[in-house]
């Protein structure tokens, strides 16, 4: 190798290293943007679309929600037919023997909750559902009901609900069995 070019190579290095050093330390002093989830609330857009929330006691279970996904995700099974009664608004008739999403198939399109003529099945605003096996992501949403619930309680919230004001106020919403926004749902096209 030649004096030069071995010259050359140093001078490259020390450039590469300097250039690289310079972006280093100019993000090395800003603001961080990283947000300390949990502790931190995360902010969602209006129309964000999350996990499911479910009123069992308005669904007929026809089918319509689990023939619009277009990933087949959404499990349904009844005793006898179903409808709603305009009095109570409620559904009547068979019973609801299932009601399941799986979890590990939904892509979060919305397009279930679009064809729903109860409208009893609305996109929700939790966004994780961590676990510990592929099972535990297919949510029995007809189980759910029997704790009057519309939507599931992840782990995390359960453990972190006395330590986390924001958390305390999500977990004591589903509790209540109340639902969140439906801004995320797609709106009737009339």
């Amino acid at each position: 190798m030649d004096p030069k070019s071995y010259f050359k190579n140093i001078v490259d290095n020390v450039t590469s290293i300097a250039i690289g050093m310079k972006i280093t330390i100019k993000y090395c002093f800003q603001k961080t943007v990283t947000v300390q989830y949990p502790e931190q609330y995360l902010k969602f857009a209006p129309r964000y679309r999350g996990i499911h929330e479910f009123e069992a006691n308005r669904c007929i279970a026809c089918d319509m929600c689990a023939k619009a996904c277009p990933v087949d995700c959404i499990y349904i099974d009844k005793s006898a037919p179903r409808k709603i009664d305009k009095k109570t608004e409620k559904a009547v008739g068979g019973e609801l023997l299932r009601f399941a999403i799986d979890y590990s198939k939904c892509l979060f399109c919305a397009l279930c909750t679009e064809p729903c003529p109860t409208d009893c099945i609305h996109m929700g605003k939790l966004h994780d559902l961590s676990s510990y096996s592929r099972e535990d992501v297919v949510v029995e949403f007809a189980e759910i009901d029997k704790q009057n619930l519309r939507t599931p309680i992840p782990l995390w919230m359960e453990r972190n609900k006395e330590k986390i004001p924001w958390v305390k106020g999500e977990y004591d919403r589903i509790k209540a069995g109340k639902l969140a926004t439906t801004a995320a749902d797609i709106p009737d096209v009339k």
